[in-house]
């Protein structure tokens, strides 16, 4: 496998987990309301996705709230997907795969 095609299946890797970890988070927050914070499983998917929360709220403006930035990360990584599997299909025909 070509190391440039290994890269962007790596990195679509991590970034569905950590779509997954947000959405999972969001899912619990639906279930357990108020009581999320002392749920195993919520803070396991906070430890997860909390790379990429941090990153976003480095790069978001400050104007943006807090509250916003969980949603605003799974729409970033949800396209970041997207693009990174248009990549992978480009990569996949240069280099005459069949991925």
């Amino acid at each position: 496998m070509p190391i440039d095609l290994a890269l962007t299946t790596l990195a679509r890797g991590l970034v569905e987990v950590a779509g997954f970890s947000l959405l999972g988070q969001g899912l619990l927050t639906l279930l357990a309301g108020k009581q999320r914070h002392q749920n195993i499983f919520y803070r396991i998917l906070a430890i997860v996705a909390r790379p990429a929360l941090r990153t976003v709220r480095l790069i978001a403006p400050r104007l943006i709230v807090d509250a916003y930035i969980p949603p605003l990360t799974f729409f970033l990584l949800f396209w970041l997907w997207v693009a990174l599997g248009i990549a992978k299909h480009h990569l996949c025909g240069l280099h005459e795969l069949a991925c």
